[in-house]
């Protein structure tokens, strides 16, 4: 299987240079969804440049290297220009690439171009970010991510750790993203008024942005005497922001979110020193995107059609019980990667960089 990069940006860069697909699949382990006709086959981002968009480029590269019959694999990254995500989509539809893996970060900005790739006859696979539109009119089948689900973890975990209540701080990106809202949806089907949220409604913006969850952090701190749970849709931009709690003289509360590498060991590096720094975390999710790559061969290929159409994330760590996780740190690695995925740890420091 021959693998080609598009674009030159940055990130499209980083991950070209340990793109080699290595031996392709023989017969006897090929999987169901790979079926006998030839394909090619493009993962486009809208934007690459973070070290979770790199695992899960690789994970999409590492799951098309499963069907022998993906002669070719391409990638683009749209570096976070809508213009430039679209001319991606086009091109690849007027290249005749069989199969276009698509995540939409402009969202129904870029469904006229993936309705226009569906009409000529590629298979279009939109994964985790709603972009609009229907399946069999706009694309081929979207690929989403339960983040109700995420929150029912979440909230689960809450309930068992505080059985009376709770004031909640709920972090998560732009304002109104469909991930935030939806992770709120699945929390308050589990907890009742007794759990309140301290942040302005729906979730506290912090754009995912490091340095703006330090600031929303710390105002909060300011504001609220006492915040027993932190939760935040990723973890990582956490770690930053958690040492403003010892300018307070507080502890750091129990933390509910997803995993990163960099959260883990900060967890072991402070805990004995913050009696209330209990951590619960979900799978981080960049294996969403082997489900998508494995609809779209499937439909390319004529192999036999994956059993899910949403992607579920399981819980990972568990401070409290250990179950199904302790939680995880490889301190010889960079913060940057997330134990969760399947693509190798190792693999993961590779690409990423110290």
């Amino acid at each position: 299987m021959e693998t080609r990069l598009l674009k030159g940006g940055v990130a499209a860069l980083a991950l070209g240079a340990a793109c080699t697909l290595g031996t392709a699949a023989s017969a006897q382990d090929t999987p169901s969804w790979c079926g006998a006709a030839k394909a090619t086959l493009a993962l486009l981002d809208g934007f690459g440049g973070n070290s979770w968009r790199i695992v899960t480029a690789e994970a999409g590269r590492e799951e098309a290297a499963r069907c022998p019959n993906i002669t070719e694999y391409f990638y683009a990254d749209g570096q976070g220009d809508t213009q430039r995500a679209i001319s991606d989509i086009n091109s690849m539809a007027a290249r005749g690439v069989d199969a276009l893996v698509v995540f939409g970060d402009a969202g129904p900005a870029v469904l006229p171009a993936l309705t226009n790739a569906y009409r000529s006859d590629a298979v279009v696979v939109p994964y985790r970010v709603n972009v609009g539109g229907e399946a069999g009119t706009n694309y081929t089948r979207f690929v989403g991510a339960s983040f109700v689900d995420d929150g029912i973890s979440w909230g689960n975990f809450i309930a068992e750790q505080f059985p009376d209540g709770a004031n909640i701080l709920f972090l998560s990106g732009p304002a109104g993203n469909s991930q935030g809202l939806q992770e709120l949806e699945g929390m308050r089907q589990v907890l009742d008024d007794s759990y309140v949220f301290l942040n302005p409604e729906p979730f506290a913006v912090t754009n995912w942005d490091p340095s703006l969850t330090q600031q929303v952090l710390s105002a909060a701190i300011a504001q609220h005497d006492n915040i027993d749970v932190i939760v935040s849709d990723f973890g990582p931009s956490l770690v930053g922001a958690l040492p403003v709690f010892e300018n307070f003289d507080r502890s750091i509360p129990t933390i509910v979110t997803s995993d990163g590498n960099s959260l883990g060991c900060f967890w072991n590096e402070n805990h004995e020193n913050h009696p209330d720094f209990d951590l619960f975390t979900i799978e981080t999710g960049t294996d969403n995107v082997r489900l998508a790559v494995q609809w779209a061969i499937a439909e390319a290929t004529g192999g036999e059609a994956p059993d899910a159409e949403v992607f579920i994330s399981s819980p990972f760590e568990n401070s409290v019980t250990g179950e199904p996780n302790p939680v995880q740190c490889r301190d010889d690695l960079p913060g940057a990667i997330y134990l969760s995925s399947g693509v190798p740890a190792d693999r993961q420091a590779e690409l990423v960089g110290n």
